[in-house]
């Protein structure tokens, strides 16, 4: 069976014909056309989510990994709304996904119909294009140039689109073949363009002593693992990580804030660089933005195809490239610098933290900073871990991470929602194991992320809960107010029998030595997904990390 509907069977055909090969449905009965139109093409694989926010995440986390479009569809009205988190976050972190609406027909809307809302150019502002089409079968070349249009930008640009697809009653009426349409081969193939780079980049290179790569959100990219292992033998260049950059080397600096607390004004000014080079997306340490802009580079170049990014408010140069085809070329232009210490300065630098690192450690008490350590220490090698925003992910970047892992997280907007969600939708096209670790807030903010059919049993949630949002202890500004339990959100839930109604293997930690040995065995196969809560003290866990900051 095949939709009557010959805007239906446009937007199926498109999808069809540029690989658009995964699609996610929320249930509803505008969008019946097209419901029936991509369950029966067998190239095309369906999923069927009914809440659309955690369908959207969900889509956004195949996207995340697959690096290729996933559609989402939905029916009219509110429904189209709930996309919004995920159509931003993609926006942000340059995630191609392909939002298809089904629509009321022009005449109905703001006349007081049932589930009818503005849809046409809804995510103007956080959206690459919008592609409003119209039921009208004179209007065919028109409509198939938007849904070109829309999925070429996806692809090309890397981020979200919208079609929205008006439907008039009938719209369950079926037949048994597709229309064909003509579409324009040409834009199934992207433009190589060939990296030149001008005298002035490798002048100013060659001449700086001091060259700071600093790397953001990063896709795991071997090529460009290989080229700053080349880089990073230039005694002039110092490389910043963190545990999403999905990069490392003995002489990278990973824990940024772990190295630069507490530095003084002279130390700063020896750290400032005479060039800056960031690539990759959002960059998580607050303190490093402080420092760079206060402490600004000479040139600041910022690497990426796409987008130009102005963080630390001194860009010189953006230079639209893929980072391991920029470095690609320098490599072959520039002069290797030997006599520099300005890494090495700061390697030894790091190392000494390191061993204060250690010591504070092995002496501090049950907390949500002293269980990070057990829970990377436990990791399989070469799985995926999925990180929650807010305290979850600053915890991390105070620890040396397993490199054979892969570490993402939602931090386009950096938002708490969706990430359970994210996680779930990254393991389904993931061969390896796929490790959510997640806070409280952001845990039971998603819980409908679990009414889900498609989430592997090799899954797991290692689930910290704090009682309540621990951050606005850690951050500077709620504490000294009167209204902390409107910040910290303090709560005596569990997720045990959420997880249970939700079919999921469940245990609980309470103390070191239980989480110690309930992670033992966690990763062992199992029939199905397993989450483990680990409780921690709310009262103790702001005073760990600003002593152990103090200790620094």
């Amino acid at each position: 069976m095949y939709p009557e509907k010959q805007l239906a069977q446009l937007v199926i055909k498109a999808c069809q014909f540029y690989n658009v090969d995964k699609v996610v449905i929320s249930p509803g009965s505008r969008n019946a056309p097209l419901t029936i139109g991509f369950s029966n093409i067998y190239e095309i694989e369906t999923y069927s989510i009914v809440d659309e926010r955690c369908a959207a995440f969900f889509a956004l986390g195949m996207a995340q990994q697959t690096r290729k479009p996933v559609a989402i569809v939905c029916t009219s009205g509110s429904a189209l709304l709930n996309y919004y988190p995920a159509v931003a976050e993609a926006f942000y972190s340059k995630i191609p996904l392909l939002v298809i609406s089904a629509d009321r027909p022009k005449h109905l809307i703001d006349i007081g119909d049932g589930q009818t809302i503005r849809q046409e150019n809804v995510f103007k502002n956080h959206i690459l294009y919008s592609a409003n089409l119209i039921e009208d079968e004179s209007k065919l070349k028109y409509n198939i140039e938007e849904v070109e249009k829309a999925i070429f930008t996806c692809v090309s640009e890397s981020g979200p689109v919208h079609i929205n697809v008006p439907f008039n009653e009938p719209i369950y009426n079926t037949i048994e073949t597709l229309s064909n349409f003509e579409f324009n081969t040409k834009l199934k193939k992207l433009d190589q363009i060939q990296v030149e780079l001008d005298t002035e980049v490798v002048d100013i290179w060659n001449a700086s002593e001091k060259k700071l790569i600093l790397i953001g959100v990063n896709y795991p990219d071997e090529k460009l693992q290989e080229l700053l292992n080349h880089f990073v033998e230039d005694s002039s260049v110092l490389v910043f990580i963190e545990t999403t950059s999905n990069v490392s080397h003995p002489r990278f600096i990973n824990s940024i804030d772990q190295l630069i607390t507490k530095l003084d004004a002279e130390e700063f000014t020896d750290l400032q660089p005479d060039l800056l080079i960031t690539l990759g997306g959002m960059v998580i340490s607050k303190r490093i933005k402080q420092f760079l802009r206060k402490y600004q580079p000479k040139h600041h170049w910022h690497i990426d195809k796409l987008v130009k990014m102005d963080t630390y408010f001194c860009l010189s140069k953006h230079i639209q490239e893929k980072p391991a085809d920029f470095f690609e070329v320098l490599k072959s232009k520039v002069v290797v610098n030997k006599l520099s210490n300005y890494q090495e300065k700061w390697v030894q630098e790091k190392k000494q933290r390191q061993l204060v690192h250690q010591s504070f450690i092995e002496e501090t008490a049950y907390s949500d900073f002293r269980v990070f350590k057990n829970i990377l220490e436990t990791l399989p090698d070469f799985s995926q871990v999925q990180v929650s925003n807010s305290a979850v992910i600053r915890y991390m970047q105070l620890y040396d991470v397993n490199p054979t892992l892969k570490v993402f997280c939602n931090r386009g907007t950096s938002g708490i929602d969706g990430s359970t969600s994210t996680a779930i939708g990254a393991a389904v096209v993931e061969n390896q194991n796929t490790v959510l670790i997640t806070g409280d807030l952001s845990f039971f903010y998603d819980s409908n992320a679990l009414w889900n059919n498609y989430i592997p049993s090799s899954f797991r949630i290692i689930l910290i809960n704090n009682s309540g949002g621990g951050i606005f202890k850690i951050i500077p500004g709620p504490k000294s107010t009167n209204a902390l339990q409107y910040f910290e959100t303090p709560h005596d839930l569990t997720a045990e029998y959420l997880v249970k109604m939700y079919n999921l293997e469940y245990a609980s930690a309470l103390s070191l030595n239980d989480a110690e040995n309930k992670l033992k065995n966690f990763y062992e196969e199992s029939e199905k997904p397993k989450i483990l809560e680990i409780f921690t003290p709310s009262d103790k866990n702001d005073i760990v990390l600003k002593s152990y900051f103090k200790n620094l």
